[in-house]
């Protein structure tokens, strides 16, 4: 198995087969409520456990089984057996956190990706090919960007504005529902019917239409759920980085109310696929930065946001493609969201702009019942 598969099911290994506790509510729990025999990851929101499991699978492209007992694959309460391998790892997060409060006044400078890079025993030795090959370190879903004085932050959204269709039509979108074919780490790479619900200015629904029942989540505009089979609960409330995810994801539907979201903008560039791309990066207090890659048609092309878990950052990417005009506005019609714990690739079959939602559609949706 490669490194790339192995990192793409670690969800589908370990999460659709996680030990859950309790499946009743949606109310914020914390992860040592919702999971068994949890020592140092104490206190955190349940749906910034698995943010943290992700960190792990990614820094050392593990799946579940790489730390857990084999027997979790068909007896999820083999998930509390503290393996030698998963005691070593509660070490190793309390030297991270000693290293971090020590040396780095608590900002989590040091995580499990500084040593590991990949492997799941970290090298101590330099590598004389890394020192004189050709290697490229420039990371281009790198948070930090070099900010340049031109062009404006407003000129790169103008352009962005107007390769869409123009900022009137825009503003005049107001909703879009649309439907396609979703394919994740939660339907083992079968096709399955999705249907999403946005309105202006960032509320968002998507429903994944599985075999064994609907994968609903909604962002109503300040709080987020999920209601899926893979979740430890039946209906979980987002939080922290997950909460502004969500939020993220309504506001890329409407490009203007985008713009205005993060009060703060730089502008950089970035070589990805011997393509120059402008990014602009937005901030907002108490929030980590996104990331907007245009290329030279004005179009976004990609986006980056991310996680802080108790152990490090973790990375969401979204590449867009496939522009099609509806109606006078271009919209994506391929969407391809990769994060540590898997890639789903949405593609969309049919799109209505300005077409009437429903007001509950963005309630807090029903827990998950299966078929």
């Amino acid at each position: 198995m490669t490194r790339s598969v192995t990192a793409a099911i670690v969800v589908q290994v370990c999460v659709l087969t996680a030990l859950c506790v309790q499946r009743t509510t949606a109310q914020e729990q914390m992860a040592e409520q919702v999971f068994k025999n949890v020592l140092v990851l104490k206190g955190i929101p349940a749906d910034q456990f698995m943010d943290t499991m992700g960190m792990f699978a990614s820094s050392l492209l593990y799946d579940c089984t790489g730390c857990h007992v084999d027997e979790i694959l068909v007896d999820r309460s083999a998930f509390a057996i503290a393996t030698p391998r998963i005691q070593r790892a509660r070490q190793m997060v309390a030297m991270v956190n000693a290293l971090n409060k020590t040396y780095f006044a608590g900002q989590p400078r040091v995580t499990c990706f500084t040593c590991h890079r990949g492997s799941g025993v970290p090298d101590v030795v330099p590598d004389l090919g890394l020192q004189y090959g050709e290697v490229s370190f420039d990371n281009p879903n790198a948070m930090r960007i070099f900010p340049e004085p031109a062009p404006s932050a407003g000129q790169v959204f103008e352009r962005y504005l107007a390769a869409l269709g123009g900022r009137e039509r825009l503003a005049a979108l107001g909703s879009v529902v649309a439907a396609g074919t979703y394919v994740g780490f939660n339907t083992n790479d079968l096709e399955v019917p999705i249907e999403i619900h946005a309105r202006a200015p960032d509320q968002l629904a998507t429903v994944v239409r599985l075999p064994t029942g609907d994968g609903v989540r909604v962002y109503d505009g300040r709080s987020a759920w999920a209601a899926e089979e893979w979740r430890q609960l039946p209906l979980m409330s987002l939080t922290g980085g997950n909460l502004s995810g969500a939020r993220f994801e309504a506001l890329t539907w409407f490009p203007v109310g985008l713009e205005k979201a993060y009060p703060q903008w730089q502008v950089g560039t970035r070589l990805i696929d011997d393509r120059e791309l402008v990014i602009l990066q937005g901030t907002r207090p108490g929030e980590l930065p996104v990331n907007l890659y245009f290329d030279e048609g004005g179009l976004l092309v990609r986006s980056m946001r991310w996680s802080s878990t108790p152990v490090g950052t973790v990375p969401t990417r979204t590449d867009y493609a496939d522009y099609r005009d509806v109606d006078g506005v271009k919209i994506p019609f391929r969407l391809v969201v990769t994060w540590t714990n898997g890639r789903n690739t949405i593609v969309l079959r049919e799109v209505r702009p300005r077409a009437p939602i429903p007001a509950g559609r963005f309630a807090r949706p029903a827990p998950f019942t299966p078929r």
